[in-house]
């Protein structure tokens, strides 16, 4: 199997998923009621990070925060390798944005992300967005609710509202959505490990054992 895909063993092992097909130009939800200001340049901009740069092994994640399989994997699997691969310096792991076009508030949920990002606190509104998914089963505007994860992640909220109102990072997004489409993602969580598409379930005791391959061929970054 490439690539990570909605089959019944995976539907069985994280619940409920997503397969996508293309979706170059969607346009970003927007829940605000005020005209977006200019979107800035995606600037180049390559994903959130945690880990240290030296690490071996690098894994990058086309995610969508209305996804609820991504958000299964953010709460069930990814804990354990945030202290088993991540903490320990043995991976380096690289957040990207691929919002579906069949999910309302998916791209309004990256650009809370990355408001988030703007002020030092990226992973700490991934973790409220996934953490309290219930707001992607509702169909409701979440504009309310993101701002309240704002506000429980330390945010300024003046500067994110500013950020959230202005689509200030709508480019970043895209651009994301088109690297991926260029890599041949075709839905969410997809992973890849060290430029290679990962061939597995996305389970921590997976991502373990391929990690501790790997490391053994792998020669360290200086």
């Amino acid at each position: 199997m490439k690539g990570f895909y909605v089959l019944l063993a995976a539907v069985a092992l994280i619940g409920g998923g997503v397969i996508w097909y293309g979706s170059r130009g969607a346009p970003v939800a927007t829940p605000a009621a005020s005209a977006p200001l200019p979107v800035a340049a995606s600037d180049g901009f390559k994903g959130f990070t945690l880990g240290a740069d030296s690490a071996r092994i690098e894994v990058t994640e086309y995610s969508d925060f209305e996804c609820p399989f991504c958000a299964s994997f953010a709460t069930v699997q990814m804990p354990v390798i945030r202290e088993q691969l991540i903490a320990t310096g043995k991976v380096r792991w690289r957040y990207r944005d691929f919002p579906l076009p069949s999910h309302q508030y998916s791209r309004y949920a990256a650009l809370a992300a990355q408001c988030g990002g703007e002020q030092g606190k990226f992973w700490e509104m991934h973790d409220q967005l996934f953490t309290n998914h219930q707001w992607a089963q509702t169909g409701k505007n979440p504009r309310s609710l993101f701002r309240d994860f704002a506000r429980a992640a330390g945010l300024d909220l003046d500067k994110y509202d500013a950020c959230m109102d202005g689509q200030r990072y709508a480019g970043r997004i895209q651009a994301s959505v088109q690297e991926g489409e260029a890599l041949g993602v075709g839905g969410t969580p997809t992973f890849f490990v060290n430029g290679k598409r990962f061939d597995g379930h996305p389970t921590s005791d997976a991502f373990k054992s391929l990690v501790d391959s790997l490391t053994k061929q792998t020669k360290p970054r200086k």
